[in-house]
């Protein structure tokens, strides 16, 4: 491993940046208002919420938490939506997934305004995000692409490989991508010997939720590898979806797990929030 990709020293290169950019925003009365929705008492979602909500404080940015209980009715949560969607004062709109099985995700999803959708999960900015112009670009594909642009990676003619194709990760990586002149391929439970395929990537991107899957003979020597995933391992240690210690000396970059993508992903939320604040003031 000749470079350790470290979205934590980037995260803070950043968020002195978009300090910078939110005092200004200020100075124009332009104040960014993050507004997260959680429905239950998912532990997760209610620590990834605490933590978007002290890096808002750090910005400057203002922030609501909205807590509902598992049995609300879905009607009940679009109705707050809609009435946060009709708030001039909020600048973005997030709801935490997975919802309880009362409630259609999709139409949720629907019912925030476009122009408020800071996760970029609406029908609407997926489209403008597929066609090469996006209003915004979701987090977590949008951090991968700028850890790999910050440390050097040339992406341009790169051949690509992404694993797994969810709608929050795999498939936008695949075509931010895509949109930075790489050959693309993407992987999923279905490929059939994908070890041969990932040992082709200039660029191996892997979100898909199974500990340490890949190893060190999956990889190509010299390649760049990002680790999205988040697992329990079996000592119930936290792990990626990369065995870090059999691959990194094969690579010529990696990033780790943790403070690798994860710190990116709240770091990129914030960068659409204070876009969505800019464009909403004009």
């Amino acid at each position: 491993m000749d470079i350790l990709l470290d979205g934590k020293t980037l995260a803070n290169e950043m968020t002195e940046i978009q300090k910078q950019k939110v005092e200004e925003l200020r100075k124009k009365n332009i104040i960014p208002r993050l507004a997260a929705i959680i429905v239950g008492d998912d532990p997760a979602s209610e620590q990834y919420v605490r933590m978007k909500t002290k890096r808002c404080k750090k910005l400057g940015i203002e922030s609501d938490t909205y807590h509902l209980d598992k049995k609300t009715f879905e009607q009940d949560l679009i109705d707050l939506i809609l009435r946060l969607n009709a708030d001039k004062s909020v600048s973005g709109i997030l709801t935490q997934l997975p919802l309880p099985r009362q409630i259609c995700e999709e139409s949720v999803i629907e019912s925030i305004s476009p122009l408020k959708d800071v996760d970029c999960f609406h029908p609407f900015n997926v489209g403008r995000l597929s066609i090469g112009n996006p209003v915004f670009a979701p987090a977590t594909p949008a951090g991968v692409i700028r850890l790999l642009e910050r440390y050097g990676c040339e992406l341009s003619g790169k051949n690509a490989v992404v694993i797994g194709r969810s709608n929050i990760v795999g498939k936008p990586v695949s075509t931010l991508l895509l949109q930075k002149n790489c050959t693309v391929t993407t992987c999923h439970s279905r490929t059939v010997d994908l070890p041969s395929i990932t040992r082709t990537a200039d660029i191996l991107v892997v979100a898909v939720g199974k500990a340490k899957m890949v190893k060190a003979d999956w990889v190509k020597p010299g390649a760049w590898v990002v680790d999205v995933g988040t697992n329990t391992c079996e000592d119930g240690t936290l792990c990626g979806d990369v065995d870090f210690d059999e691959v990194k000396d094969i690579v010529h970059a990696i990033s780790p797990y943790p403070g690798g993508v994860g710190p990116m992903t709240i770091t990129m939320l914030m960068e659409n929030t204070i876009k969505a604040a800019e464009i909403q003031s004009k």
